[in-house]
């Protein structure tokens, strides 16, 4: 693959990625309100738990999705076929034996477990054979869900995000049936499951069209590369577990010092983030497998610009989306939760945490997620670990001192950008070969000065004296979408060098061209 088609590749993964969110998150809305209105409370309960359970799954991935991910990126550069089948097969049993240890365990507890989740005497007996159901499907999934980390290996994310979306559809039409036609709460389970073992499954069969060599069976399974493969796996698995306690510790923090009513306020203000994160982290997951793949062609100097341009795009794509929820927090804690009136501590949570993902874009998401995949993965963890921990200790120590679900938002504030901009910053320059100003001047800068229109007319809607500015939905819509726009003309103008202004126009322009040709030739003559 030329560099050319690696950069191609990022763009079209990129794209796809934001598809995928955008269709999770609209149809994930809509299913939970079917939901909510279609199961009775104690179903809907017990439904929550059992994808709570699923979503703790990832706990068991002991960090070999990564590594798959990895060794996939650098020997089909080298297209070692014999070593890969080995890495393959040693991985997809691991999953294996795992899967089936924890599903028996589970079906010989599920009696217990019911009891645990305090399940009425009436519905006992079907939630237990629900639970037995569900923990057998999610054994049969684990083992397949190592094949869409195969794909992104391969540098075929989009299509990985492809089958994601055809999932999602599928599960929501599915949900919408059972739910229509009242089909009952097993039918229900059985349908999610299969949209998600189906398209595990067809990415299984889709990863061997171009790996023409490798083979899966139980006699390559190898504890040689187990050890040599989990190297790396423990590396990104204690990544993995400080980004959950960096970013999961919150609600345990507040209920255990203030209270579990106090977590509704907080989380309120908090969700503004979360939904930041979860529309900026897309260029920063599709560069993982890019940068192994680089890596294991000793391309360093590719590897240096995708970096920056990674970081640059990252940056340009956060700082509008950043600069508008900023500015009307207020009316979109209205938008997301329904509440009419934010308190105070709500507006400071929703401002400190959605500065807290905008500082990981700016610092962590694409040094780290790149640098994993390229031979620095024990740097890499050492520096998440101690973050969060502090992150942990500062949490409490502030929330003690302030008496303030706040205080969590700080700890989680302060570490962040201490070591963003302290170590991250100072490494990502090292790798660049260029000064800390000079990254931020070629990183940052130029799409700061690009956004002063749209902070200029966001500041002059908000203190006009004409009108309540955000008090009402509508309101809010219409202010941050002439924001939006300004800031898109101010980005396009001065964030942009002329050398990316005129290939985006190229590159529009011959897509356009392309469709209109197509759609003449498609009419009758």
């Amino acid at each position: 693959m030329t560099n050319a088609e690696v950069k191609k590749n990022v763009v079209t993964s990129a794209a796809s990625g934001y598809v995928r969110l955008l269709v999770r998150m609209g149809l994930g809305l809509v299913t939970f309100r079917l939901l909510y209105q279609g199961l009775t409370p104690e179903q809907f309960g017990f439904w929550s738990l059992l994808w709570a359970i699923f979503g703790y799954g990832i706990l068991l991935d002991f960090g070999f999705g990564y590594a798959a991910q990895k060794r996939v990126a650098e020997l089909m550069v080298r297209q070692d076929w014999q070593s890969l089948s080995r890495v393959l097969s040693t991985i997809f049993f691991f999953y294996l034996i795992g899967a089936a240890i924890a599903v028996g365990l589970g079906l010989i507890l599920s009696g217990p477990l019911i009891s645990v989740f305090q399940v009425s005497s009436d519905h006992r007996e079907e939630f237990r054979q629900i639970l037995m159901l569900f923990l057998v499907g999610i054994g049969l999934a684990f083992p397949l869900g190592i094949f869409p980390e195969v794909l992104q290996g391969q540098q075929r994310i989009a299509l990985a995000n492809n089958l994601n979306i055809l999932s999602t559809v599928a599960n929501f039409a599915g949900v919408a049936v059972v739910v229509g036609f009242n089909l009952g709460f097993t039918t229900l389970v059985v349908v999610s499951l299969l949209c998600i073992i189906i398209p595990y499954g067809w990415a299984a069969h889709r990863c061997f069209d171009r790996m023409p060599g490798v083979v899966i069976r139980p006699s390559l399974f190898s504890r040689r590369t187990m050890l040599e493969t989990g190297k790396f796996s423990l590396f990104a698995y204690a990544n993995t577990l400080s980004n959950v306690l960096r970013n999961k510790a919150d609600q345990p923090i507040i209920s255990t010092l203030l209270g579990v009513t106090a977590i509704a306020p907080y989380q309120t203000g908090s969700k503004v983030g979360e939904m930041f994160g979860q529309l900026t982290r897309q260029i920063a997951d599709v560069l993982s497998p890019t940068a192994a793949h680089l890596h294991a062609r000793g391309d360093r100097e590719a590897l240096r610009e995708m970096l920056v341009n990674g970081m640059r795009f990252s940056v340009l794509a956060a700082t509008p989306l950043y600069i508008v929820s900023a500015a009307y927090m207020d009316g979109v804690i209205r938008l997301l939760t329904g509440v009419q009136e934010p308190s105070t501590g709500m507006i400071w949570a929703g401002e400190l945490l959605l500065f807290w993902y905008y500082s990981l874009v700016l610092t962590h998401w694409v040094y780290k997620r790149m640098f994993m995949m390229a031979g620095q993965e024990r740097r890499m963890m050492l520096q998440g670990v101690i973050e969060a921990a502090v992150n942990v200790v500062l949490s409490i120590t502030l929330t003690l001192w302030m008496k303030s679900y706040l205080g969590v938002a700080w700890g989680s504030v302060i570490p962040t950008v201490v070591f963003g901009w302290v170590v991250i910053w100072g490494w990502a320059a090292k790798e660049i070969g260029v000064g800390r100003w000079e990254l931020f001047r070629r990183v940052v800068l130029r799409t700061w000065i690009g956004a002063v229109p749209m902070i200029a007319t966001a500041a002059t809607f908000r203190l006009q004296p004409w009108w309540p500015s955000g008090s009402r939905t509508i309101l809010v819509l219409l202010e941050a979408g002439v924001v939006l726009a300004v800031g898109a003309a101010g980005l396009w103008q001065l964030g942009l060098t002329p050398k990316e202004r005129r290939s985006l126009a190229e590159k529009l322009t011959t897509r356009f061209s392309r469709r209109v040709g197509v759609a003449k030739r498609g009419q009758p003559a």
